[in-house]
């Protein structure tokens, strides 16, 4: 181990044992995140005691999960905003386009969320409605004439909505750079009018300046912002306005937040893309990303959600007549911490996202997701046999459209997976089984063949390259895939006792973004997968799936890491 890592460790251990313990009688802890596994951009609201907290999905289907919590903890995927293809187009997107960061707010009985559809570089902001956030969702109503990604909507003590959103401005001084801009809604006609404001380029010049919300506190209108991009120098920065047009001020100790300036070695980064939250006794908090890296470099997760506590503290300077009151996040360390003690001081009940599906219920469960906008039902259940019927398509990993993949969020570095299947009526090149994917640049499929074979393949760019391969005679398999990190096994077994070894050692950096190249905003998926692969037709059976950890601690992956 390096002396940046021995370092880093050090410092990570004091801070893991400084925040896990305090005086006197032990104090409830949660473990960050609170989301795990590809959670991007959260937006967060309270109505009561409930807390509401939604997610980027890009080219995932359905859209824009909805999480539920009490306690801002212990989170259940509980719905989906964007559940018909009616209300975005998300059928042939490039990898990483699509839904990016959205926001949640709730105004005089109605739950707004508003957000941005990248269709090839156009982007279509538009917003959803619902009285409840577990029913269904209006239809997209589009806001024309609205430039740029993240917008948000603020209202006001007035009665009056606002739009802000970022851009970029006509004269940026160098590439990337981004403006914050605001105008007013009409709501209920759900278009812009008014004059338009631009705000802020942020404290480090605007590159990419996004993420924009506005709060209001004692009079006092505060612009947070991400800057730098959701890589190492992502932060956040808030400026103060005492009119919402401003002009904006910025806190002279920006960024807020940020892990920026500590090594690239330490366990969280990329923070930004914050929201904040107020409960109902006056305390704060703010949900950010963050990524948890594999060795400093492999995001294969993806960007996480990441709870921390806020306060509100008044400038210290004597020499200025008017002190402002600004925002501090994590204040005992300025960082976002592996854990804090719980905001209602009971121990939580964080659930470990471990899952199961035997197929005995016509209900899909929210877990499920399809890449891409399914025009086809593919995805059949039937409650009797206790079977998903999975009817092969001519697409396959590596195209642009729809394919057939079922998958669910990968959330650990270490879990094991299991399915069963009977490929079935098949023609030609069909092949079926389960697939780990990152996007259509990356996947690894695990498949058995027409042919009569079992193979393990990386898909990269549309190009199938095999990694390992056994003759197999039956139509019948069980299939296994054991991830340690960047170490993944493949196993098969006839009747589920006996496992053979098709593969082990496998990569599993190939599907991280730092492997892949380009943008890549998502996080790996694991499911189940088949193609006729362009000719002939075909379907397979599964009689289960299921997906469960083997971390054997909370933050088990920060002690891994730590000695390496």
């Amino acid at each position: 181990m390096n002396a940046g890592r021995i370092l880093a460790a050090l410092v990570a251990t004091a801070w893991l044992a400084a925040c896990t313990t305090t005086p006197g009688p032990a104090r409830p802890t949660f473990s960050n995140p609170v989301i795990p596994g590809f959670a991007p951009d959260p937006s967060i609201v309270r109505v009561g005691d409930d807390f509401w907290l939604i997610n980027s999905t890009f080219e995932y289907f359905p859209g824009i999960p909805i999480y539920h919590s009490t306690d801002l903890v212990s989170w259940e995927l509980v719905n989906y905003a964007l559940t018909r293809p009616s209300q975005a187009d998300l059928a042939a997107l490039k990898s990483s386009d699509g839904i990016h960061a959205s926001t949640i707010r709730f105004h005089d009985g109605t739950y707004y969320i508003i957000t941005t559809n990248n269709v090839d570089g156009r982007m279509v902001n538009f917003v959803v409605t619902a009285d409840d956030p577990r029913g269904e969702w209006s239809e997209a109503r589009v806001l024309e004439g609205a430039p740029g990604i993240d917008p948000s909507l603020f209202f006001d003590d007035d009665g009056r909505a606002w739009y802000v959103g970022n851009w970029i401005p006509p004269d940026p001084e160098f590439p990337g750079q981004a403006e914050i801009w605001l105008q007013e809604v009409d709501i209920e006609a759900m278009r812009l009018v008014g004059e338009r404001y631009f705000l802020w380029r942020g404290c480090c010049g605007g590159v990419w300046a996004e993420g924009p919300h506005i709060y209001k506190r004692d009079g006092w209108y505060y612009l947070l912002i991400s800057e730098g991009g959701t890589s190492f120098d992502h932060a956040m920065a808030v400026a103060i306005s005492n009119d919402i047009t401003g002009p904006y001020l910025s806190n002279a100790r920006n960024p807020v937040l940020t892990h920026r300036h500590l090594s690239y070695d330490y366990p969280i980064s990329g923070v930004g893309h914050a929201d904040l939250v107020e409960l109902e006794d006056g305390r704060w908090y703010a949900v950010a990303l963050g990524w948890r890296l594999v060795d400093g470099k492999y995001g294969v997760l993806g960007r996480e959600t990441f709870l921390v506590p806020v306060t509100w503290e008044e400038e210290p300077y004597a020499w200025k007549e008017e002190k402002l009151t600004w925002p501090v996040f994590s204040p005992a360390t300025g960082r976002v911490e592996l854990a804090y003690p719980t905001p209602s001081g009971n121990t939580p009940n964080q659930s470990d996202y471990r899952f199961r599906d035997d197929f005995d219920t016509r209900e899909r469960s929210p877990h499920w997701n399809f890449r891409r906008t399914p025009d086809t039902g593919f995805f059949e259940v039937d409650t009797a046999s206790g079977h998903l019927r999975l009817r092969l398509l001519p697409t396959a990993v590596g195209e642009r459209q729809q394919y057939a993949f079922a998958g669910i969020r990968q959330r650990h570095f270490e879990f094991e997976a299991q399915a069963a299947l009977e490929l079935r009526a098949a023609e030609g090149g069909a092949e079926a089984g389960m697939a780990l994917i990152m996007n259509d640049r990356s996947a690894l499929l695990f498949t058995l063949s027409r042919g009569g074979e079992l193979r393990l393949l990386h898909n990269r760019d549309g190009a199938a390259d095999e990694l390992a391969n056994v003759p197999y005679d039956g139509e019948h398999v069980q299939l296994r895939v054991v991830a340690d990190y960047l170490d993944l096994g493949f196993y098969y077994s006839v009747d589920g006792k006996e496992w053979q070894t098709l593969a082990e050692g496998v990569d599993a950096s190939v599907l991280a973004p730092e492997r892949i190249g380009g943008y890549n905003y998502t996080g790996a998926y694991i499911g189940l997968y088949g193609s006729t692969n362009g000719a002939g037709t075909g379907s397979a059976t599964f009689d289960y799936f299921e997906y469960q950890p083997t971390v054997s601690r909370p933050n088990d992956w920060f002690y891994r890491e730590k000695t390496q």
